[in-house]
């Protein structure tokens, strides 16, 4: 399965593999069939436009397996608890791609 998440997080145990990717790798890596994991609006609609795909707000709990991968939006900051940003805001912050296998 391909996943797409706002955080490098690690949904089961195993061995996993957390590389940094270009925008432009992270725009091919979209083009392929994926399960957005995006849990909210303004996030999904920054995504949208970055990877020129449409990416849907869908708040559910993932686990990987063997074999599965996961673009990761990461922000390189932390957000203000409470707070909903919108869509122009977290343009503003530092952010990156970052593709993560699950290899065991």
């Amino acid at each position: 399965m391909h996943y797409l998440l706002n955080s490098p997080v690690l949904t089961a145990y195993g061995q996993y593999v957390f590389e940094a990717i270009a925008l432009t790798e992270a725009k091919e890596w979209a083009k392929n069939s994926f399960i957005s994991a995006i849990g909210h609006a303004a996030t999904a609609e920054l995504l949208s436009v970055l990877l020129e795909v449409e990416v849907s707000v869908n708040r559910v709990r993932i686990e990987m397996e063997m074999g599965d991968e996961a673009l990761v939006f990461r922000l390189l900051t932390r957000m203000e608890e409470g707070r909903v940003f919108s869509r122009e805001e977290i343009a503003q912050l530092p952010f990156e791609f970052g593709l993560l296998k699950k290899q065991g």
